[in-house]
């Protein structure tokens, strides 16, 4: 199994880089696990207390699930994914059944900061993109999708987001093997991602 790490900040355009692999590959061959669900489950605080976390510091994450399913998955292993709502900062209580496959992709803006995940990953991949950039699509996205108001985005983005993406996120890269710059200019690292997920299909 081919296992890849896709990383970046927030707004970065992650699941932008994974979809455009998937339009070049068979679909069927590969999973996709996201950081995003495998936050923390915090169902025993208040959803004042919830909305108050820190959801930008690895200390979010539940690290130590998401690197037993990958293992899992590398073993040949079905695994049962947490759903989680980022309307209510908690998992659903539903999971979602990933049977293994041959290339499993993990994405999340925190997957290159834990050393033990970044044992499991064969390619690591850190996608940049200019900080503006990544705060408006930051803004839309929240205000869109996750029911967010505005000022709400804002205040998130100065008091937690930004420093955790300079003390974390950024010096993440430096474990990257290939780094993504913005998405107008990513067409010969998408190319390259996706010859290397082909050559790994075909050997299976």
């Amino acid at each position: 199994m081919l296992v890849i790490g896709i990383a970046g900040g927030t707004g970065s355009g992650k699941t932008t880089v994974v979809d455009k692999i998937l339009q070049q590959l068979d679909i069927e061959g590969m999973n996709i696990l996201s950081q995003d669900n495998y936050y923390h489950d915090n169902q025993g605080l208040t959803l004042t207390e919830r909305e108050a976390l820190n959801y930008d510091h690895p200390k979010s994450i539940d690290f130590e699930l998401l690197i037993k399913h990958v293992k899992a998955l590398k073993n040949n292993e079905p695994i049962e994914q947490p759903i989680y709502s980022f309307v209510t900062h908690s998992r659903t209580g539903d999971h979602v059944t990933v049977e293994p496959k041959n290339v499993l992709v993990v994405e999340g803006i925190l997957v290159l900061t834990n050393k033990e995940l970044l044992k499991e990953f064969d390619l690591k991949v850190f996608v940049h993109a200019d900080s503006d950039e990544r705060l408006i699509r930051r803004i839309r996205r929240d205000t869109q999708e996750r029911g967010r108001d505005l000022s709400e985005v804002l205040h998130r983005y100065q008091t937690t987001l930004k420093p955790m993406h300079q003390e974390f996120i950024e010096p993440s890269k430096n474990d990257a093997d290939l780094i993504i710059p913005n998405m107008k200019q990513n067409s010969v690292a998408i190319d390259f991602l996706t010859t290397v997920i082909k050559n790994s299909l075909k050997k299976h």
